[in-house]
């Protein structure tokens, strides 16, 4: 079975925001809302900084503590690529995997259920890239099978320096940022 993943170059995005559009037309995405957003972090202290321009979402925890806190069973992983998922048809819009994300990847659907990147599995199902990678005009956006050895997302995380985000948390993320 495998175990989707997502490695991102931080040397190469952009922040062009081009994944957002990707993801908000290609999930319908109510205005106002987003499953994914780019974040800016700058580090150090003058004249000594850093910038890191990244692109953000649900990272598919393997340890996520907004399945482990629904009462209804609607936030669940699925059996494809142990993507982290919502049933919307049982959520009850109580907010509690909202509160205990970390990542603050999910918000509550006009609709009144709860939503959030779900890795495009739809697309995944037919052999494609979820519709952010897709669009990348830098290529930073690498989407794969963490179990299999031979996939790109394996070798960047064997090749290169990289980190997640908010790993004292324990959630233990599935979306890695390569430095």
């Amino acid at each position: 079975m495998a175990r989707f993943g997502m490695v991102i170059d931080t040397r190469k995005c952009v922040g062009c925001m081009d994944c957002v559009v990707a993801c908000q037309t290609e999930n319908d995405v109510p205005v106002g809302y987003a499953r994914d957003w780019i974040t800016t972090e700058v580090r150090g202290e003058f004249p000594n900084l850093a910038m890191e321009i990244r692109s953000e979402r649900c990272n598919h925890c393997d340890n996520p503590p907004c399945v482990t806190c629904c009462p209804t069973g609607a936030s669940h992983v699925s059996d494809f690529g142990r993507i982290v998922k919502v049933n919307a048809s049982r959520c009850i819009g109580c907010k509690a995997c909202v509160a205990a994300c970390p990542y603050g990847a999910r918000y509550v659907h006009p609709k009144g259920y709860a939503d959030k990147c779900t890795f495009c599995d739809h697309r995944v199902k037919e052999g494609k890239d979820p519709a952010c990678v897709s669009v990348c005009p830098t290529h930073c956006m690498v989407f794969g099978d963490l179990d299999d050895p031979a996939a790109e997302v394996s070798r960047l995380l064997r090749t290169r320096k990289w980190h997640t985000l908010l790993p004292e948390a324990g959630t233990k993320p599935r979306v890695f940022y390569l430095t």
